[in-house]
C-alpha cells in the first residue's frame, strides 16, 4: 500500500538506502486549495528562534544554512508564524529564501508574546489585520500564500476574527486560509465564513487526538498538518515496536514517525522542525523510508 496525492495519484517511495540530492521529492504532492501543489513532507520554522521561542537564535548564520539546505532537499513547504521570536522566524525566512521562487511559505497570526513560553490568544479584527499586513512586511510579499488562524480566541465571536481575514483575502493579501488547532465543529463554522484549506493539530505517531479531525479533512480534501510530528510517546522506550523497526531499515525513530504520517493520509504534511543542518538532512532522509505493511499495521495499532 503506497500513499496518494490529492488526486488520488499513486506515489512510489525510494529506497531509504538510495542517496538524492532531493529526498523529499520521494513524500508526493498535495495541491493546497486544489491549485497550490507542494511536496508533503515540509519544514517548521519554530525552531530557528532563541530558547522558548523567543529573540533570535545563538547562531543567526546557521538558522539561515537550515532554510536554504530545506529547500535544497527538496521542500517546497515552509510553516512559520509571526509570534515565532516573535517575528524572527518571518525575518530569518525573508533573510534567506527571498524572493522563494517555488518555494510556498505559510504564516500564522493570533497570538502575542510577553516572554519565552508564553503565548496568548488574541482574535480581535484590528489585530489580526495588523498581523496580515506586518507578516506581509516581513516577508516581502504582496500576497500570503496561506495564513493560518493560530487560534480561535473564545473571547471574540469567530464571525468577527474570520470576517476579518475574508476581507482581507478578497483584497488579495491571502490567497489561501488555515487553522490551528481546531475540533470539527469549528472547521464546520469556520467552512461557512470562509474557504478552509489546511488545518493544523497536534497528531503524531504517539498522540492521535486529533483523529476525528484528520477523517473529517481527508473527506474534505483539506490539508492536514500534524504539529509535532516526531514524537512517539511509550513507542520510543528502548527495546520496543520502533527500536525493532528501525534495525530494518537503518532509521531513526524521527524517521519512522515521519514516514508513519507520510503514509496514514494522502492530505499528511508533515512539518518537522530544527534548528541544525545535520537534523534536518535526518528529517527529510524519512520521506525515503517505506514501511511495509506489517510495520505500518502494527505501529498503528501499537498506540
Amino acid at each position: 500500500m503506497c500513499p496518494s496525492d490529492g488526486g488520488g495519484t499513486h506515489l512510489t517511495l525510494e529506497n531509504p538506502l538510495t542517496s538524492t540530492t532531493t529526498p523529499v521529492t520521494a513524500s508526493g504532492t498535495f495541491a493546497l486549495g486544489g491549485d497550490l501543489p507542494v511536496h508533503r513532507l515540509g519544514y517548521g520554522a519554530m525552531r530557528i528562534t532563541g530558547k522558548g521561542i523567543w529573540g533570535p537564535p545563538a547562531d543567526l548564520e546557521t538558522a539561515r544554512q537550515v532554510l536554504r539546505r530545506a529547500v535544497e532537499l527538496g521542500v517546497d513547504f515552509i510553516d512559520t508564524a509571526d509570534s515565532y521570536g516573535p517575528y524572527i522566524s518571518e525575518d530569518l525566512i525573508r533573510e534567506a529564501l527571498h524572493p522563494y521562487d517555488g518555494v510556498v511559505v505559510a504564516t500564522k497570526g493570533g497570538l502575542t508574546r510577553n516572554g519565552p513560553d508564553s503565548w496568548e490568544q488574541v482574535g480581535r479584527p484590528e489585530y489580526l489585520r495588523q498581523c496580515v499586513e506586518m507578516s506581509l512586511r516581513r516577508l516581502d510579499v504582496e500576497r500570503i500564500d496561506l495564513w493560518q488562524l493560530h487560534r480561535i480566541d473564545a473571547k471574540v465571536p469567530a464571525e468577527e476574527s474570520l470576517g476579518a481575514i475574508k476581507e482581507l483575502q478578497d483584497a488579495g493579501k491571502i490567497r489561501h486560509v488555515g487553522l490551528s488547532e481546531v475540533s470539527v465543529a469549528q472547521i464546520e463554522a469556520a467552512r461557512e465564513l470562509v474557504d478552509v484549506v489546511s488545518v493544523q493539530n497536534l497528531y503524531n505517531l504517539g498522540n492521535r487526538q486529533s483523529e476525528d479531525v484528520l477523517q473529517y479533512c481527508e473527506r474534505e480534501g483539506i490539508a492536514f498538518i500534524p504539529w509535532f510530528p516526531v514524537a512517539a510517546g511509550d513507542l520510543a522506550k528502548p527495546g520496543g515496536l520502533l527500536d525493532e523497526i528501525a534495525a530494518e531499515h537503518h532509521a531513526t525513530h524521527a524517521q519512522l514517525a515521519l514516514a508513519w504520517l507520510l503514509r496514514r493520509s494522502p492530505v499528511m504534511l508533515p512539518i518537522p522542525g530544527t534548528g541544525s543542518v545535520a537534523h534536518l538532512e535526518e528529517n527529510c532522509a524519512a520521506a525515503q523510508v517505506e514501511l511495509t505493511d506489517e510495520e505500518y499495521a502494527a505501529l498503528t495499532a501499537a498506540a
